[in-house]
C-alpha cells in the first residue's frame, strides 16, 4: 500500500498597487492579522496547534520605512513581526476564520516559511513579496502526528513608501489561500488516501482455480486423487506423503474513508512434493492424506475469523494480519503432528475414523461442506 507524496500548490503572484494612508513615523508597528472569510461552508479540519519551524524567527516582515522627507531615498527594511508572534497570530487567524463544525480532523500547522520582504522601487514606491510555506499534520488520536501535505504560495504587491496598509491584507489573503487549499485537499483525499481512512473492512474469498500444473487448491468438490501425487517415492515406513500449506494475499483500496481489504486465501497442495509408494494407492490411504489437506482448510477458516474489522487498525492492519497468520501457521503444524501421532500415521483405523468425523463436523460448522 504506497504512501502519497507531498502535494504542492504554486500560485501566480499578482502585482497589487494601492495608495493608502501614511506609515507612522518611528517605524512600523506589529502587524495585526485579521480573520478572513474563506468561503468554506463545512471545514474538514480544525487547527489544534501551530508550531514555528523557521530557522529565523526574528520577524515575519521586513518593511521599508517612510522617507524622512518627500523624495528622499528609502532606508533599510525594518523587522516587523505579527502581533502575538507568527505561531500565535496564525493560530488565532485559523480559529477565527474557519467555520465551527463538528467532526473535524485535528490539524497541526508547521510554519516552514512565512516572510514579507520589501525592496525599493522608483517613484518612492516599495515592492513587497509574500512567501508562505506551511506543512499540515494530522494529530491522530492513536499514534504520532502524520504529515499529510505541504502548501507553497505567496503574492506580490506594490505600495507607496508612506503607506503600509496593503501589507496585512496581502499576507492575510495568502494565508487564507493556504487554509482553503488544505480543506480542498482533505475533501479530495479522504475518499481514497489510505492514511486518512478511519476503519478497515476485510472480505475473504478462496482461490479454487485448478489451472496450475503443480498446485492443487482446496475445493470440497474436487478432493485429492492419486494422480496429484507426482513426487518420487521415498524409502521408509510411510505409504504416502502429502505437502499442504496455506497463504493469503490482499489488495487494499479506500472507499469513502474505509480500507476495503480484499483477502484471497489459498489452501493448496504442492503436487511435486507429494508422493505415494508402490502398491499403496488405496482409498483408505488417500483418505488419510485428504484429511491432512482438510486440516489446513480448518486452520484457514479459523484465521479468517480472527481477522475481523475489530481486530485490525488502519495504521497496523498489515502487521496484525502477518502476526495472526504466523500464529495460524504454527497451529497448523501442531494439528498435523497431533493428527499423525494419534492415528499413528493412519495405522490406527478407529482413531482415524474419529478424526474423520471430527474434521467433517468442523468443516460442516464453517459451511465448507454440507
Amino acid at each position: 500500500m504506497p504512501l502519497a507524496g507531498f502535494c504542492w500548490l504554486r500560485r501566480a503572484l499578482p502585482l497589487v498597487w494601492l495608495l493608502l494612508g501614511a506609515m507612522p513615523a518611528g517605524g512600523p508597528k506589529p502587524l495585526l492579522l485579521l480573520p478572513a472569510p474563506l468561503g468554506i461552508q463545512a471545514a474538514t479540519f480544525s487547527v489544534v496547534d501551530v508550531r514555528d519551524d523557521r530557522a529565523d524567527r526574528t520577524a515575519v516582515a521586513w518593511l521599508l520605512p517612510a522617507p524622512a522627507r518627500p523624495g528622499a531615498p528609502a532606508g533599510p527594511p525594518l523587522a516587523t513581526d505579527l502581533q502575538g508572534g507568527a505561531a500565535g497570530a496564525l493560530r488565532q487567524f485559523a480559529r477565527q476564520s474557519l467555520p465551527r463544525t463538528a467532526g473535524q480532523r485535528p490539524i497541526v500547522i508547521r510554519i516552514k516559511e512565512l516572510r514579507v520582504q520589501e525592496t525599493a522601487a522608483p517613484g518612492s514606491q516599495a515592492e513587497g513579496r509574500v512567501s508562505v510555506r506551511l506543512a499540515f499534520e494530522w494529530q491522530r488520536p492513536d499514534g504520532p502526528p502524520l504529515l499529510l501535505t505541504e502548501y507553497r504560495g505567496g503574492a506580490r504587491y506594490g505600495r507607496p513608501l508612506a503607506s503600509p496598509a496593503v501589507v496585512e491584507p496581502t499576507l492575510r489573503q495568502a494565508l487564507a489561500d493556504a487554509l482553503r487549499y488544505l480543506n480542498g485537499w482533505l475533501t479530495q483525499a479522504a475518499d481514497h488516501d489510505v492514511r486518512l481512512a478511519t476503519a478497515v473492512q476485510p472480505t475473504f474469498r478462496y482461490d479454487q482455480r485448478q489451472t496450475e500444473p503443480d498446485t492443487l487448491f482446496h475445493d470440497p468438490a474436487r478432493p485429492l486423487r492419486w494422480t496429484d501425487f507426482t513426487g518420487r517415492p521415498r524409502p521408509g515406513e510411510y505409504a504416502a506423503t502429502v505437502f499442504p500449506g496455506f497463504a493469503y494475499r490482499g489488495q487494499p483500496r479506500v472507499v469513502r474513508g474505509v480500507v476495503q481489504l480484499g483477502l484471497t486465501l489459498q489452501v493448496f497442495v504442492v503436487r511435486s512434493s507429494s508422493w505415494v509408494g508402490p502398491g499403496q494407492q488405496t482409498p483408505y490411504n488417500l483418505n488419510h492424506e485428504q484429511r491432512h489437506f482438510d486440516i489446513v482448510r480448518l486452520v484457514a477458516e479459523r484465521f479468517r475469523r480472527k481477522a475481523t474489522a475489530d481486530s485490525l487498525t488502519v495504521e497496523d492492519y498489515n502487521s496484525i494480519l502477518q502476526l495472526q497468520y504466523l500464529k495460524s501457521f504454527t497451529e497448523m503444524n501442531r494439528l498435523q503432528d497431533q493428527y499423525d501421532l494419534e492415528t499413528r500415521h493412519g495405522l490406527d483405523a478407529a482413531t482415524q475414523d474419529r478424526w474423520n468425523r471430527r474434521i467433517d463436523a468442523e468443516l460442516r460448522g464453517y459451511g465448507v461442506i454440507q
